[in-house]
């Protein structure tokens, strides 16, 4: 554990994949083609916590859904990557973006389509209930299953390597 906290100290960015992570995978559709997703309100006042810190927050996906807009719009996250079959190029775009090196960079995913990413950053995360192979590679695996609390995981334990979630906490038991 101590190496895992040795990476999150120095995480300047964190992307998350959205199904399987923000979600629990299961993907929903109406009669009419709409798509459903329930995210967890924990992962999501995690995230706001994160950027509270001066995190930076992106997600990558390979689907396009205007929920995934909605959420993160209402999270503050503006780095949104959708539609990315190959998500290696939407990576390389963001940290050119952010002036960020790839050490810097956590990635949370649960599928083998995360992985090309995952062989890159300074802190691969996958969630409890990830791909057999995406644990494997995964530097740290959640306690917690996709969207079920797993990006509240590793954003706390980000900010535990950082210093910051002890006052983060305090100011709720006040």
């Amino acid at each position: 554990m101590k190496d895992i906290l040795q990476r999150a100290k120095s995480i300047k960015l964190v992307i998350f994949d959205v199904d399987g992570v923000l979600t629990d995978g299961r993907l929903i559709l109406g009669d009419d083609g709409q798509e459903y997703k329930a995210f967890h309100s924990r992962d999501g006042h995690g995230m706001k916590m994160l950027q509270a810190t001066g995190v930076e927050i992106g997600i990558i996906t390979g689907r396009t859904s205007r929920v995934v807009e909605h959420r993160m719009a209402n999270l503050g996250v503006s780095h949104v990557y959708q539609g990315k079959l190959e998500k290696l190029p939407a990576f390389e775009e963001l940290i050119a973006k952010l002036g960020v090196e790839t050490q810097q960079v956590a990635y949370m995913g649960d599928d083998v389509v995360d992985l090309p990413i995952m062989l890159r950053v300074g802190l691969a995360v996958a969630t409890n209930d990830a791909h057999e192979l995406v644990g494997k590679h995964a530097h740290w695996q959640t306690p917690h299953n996709g969207g079920q609390g797993a990006a509240r995981d590793l954003c706390e334990l980000i900010m535990e390597a950082q210093g910051s979630l002890a006052a983060a906490m305090q100011r709720y038991l006040q």
